[in-house]
């Protein structure tokens, strides 16, 4: 995938996610069924997760310095997504830092507003990495360890789709109620 692609993938389904979500009725966005998040809190989820990367992002040096750069061969979107499976298949969760409160539909124009934000800030702050840096400098995943910066961003391309799935999945039982 080419950095292009690969931006214009993240940018489609974060919001296709986001469009999903701030559309739904206000009982839709805070149904919850089975302890599971209810749609405000999934979309929270991702921009919990986006939010360090962004900080990251800001600063190359502070990468390379703090992570440095990938010593094995990068893999692509395929083996990065049946990884991540494979780790939520085994049990892998969240960590705390990453589990969103209770969002109900009167916090709903905020996240869209915050969500929107830091979406086009991600857009402009990968456009400044060459194909180079995207596929050698790495950040930390904390299921999946280190991870270039591109293998980072295909995880986050599909956990957006991710989410969706697992919000319709919610809200299923809503629709039949």
């Amino acid at each position: 995938m080419t950095k292009q692609e690969l931006i214009d993938s993240f940018y489609k389904n974060h919001l296709e996610l986001l469009d999903y979500i701030v559309t739904l009725t206000d009982e839709a966005f805070s149904f919850s069924a089975n302890e599971k998040w209810n749609a405000g809190q999934q979309l929270s989820h991702v921009y919990l997760c986006l939010q360090p990367i962004s900080q990251a992002l800001g600063s190359k040096e502070y990468i390379l310095q703090k992570f440095g750069k990938l010593d094995r061969e990068s893999m692509d979107y395929e083996k990065v997504i049946l990884l991540y499976t494979s780790a939520l298949e085994n049990g892998g969760k969240a960590p705390e830092r990453f589990v969103p409160e209770l969002i109900d539909a009167n916090d709903r124009l905020q996240l869209k507003n915050d969500f929107n934000e830091l979406l086009i800030k991600l857009n402009t702050q990968l456009g400044e990495y060459s194909e180079d840096e995207l596929n050698t400098l790495i950040l930390p995943h904390p299921l999946l360890g280190s991870l270039s910066i591109s293998e980072l961003m295909y995880l986050m391309t599909y956990h957006a789709t991710h989410h969706l799935m697992l919000t319709k999945r919610n809200l299923e039982t809503f629709i039949n109620s």
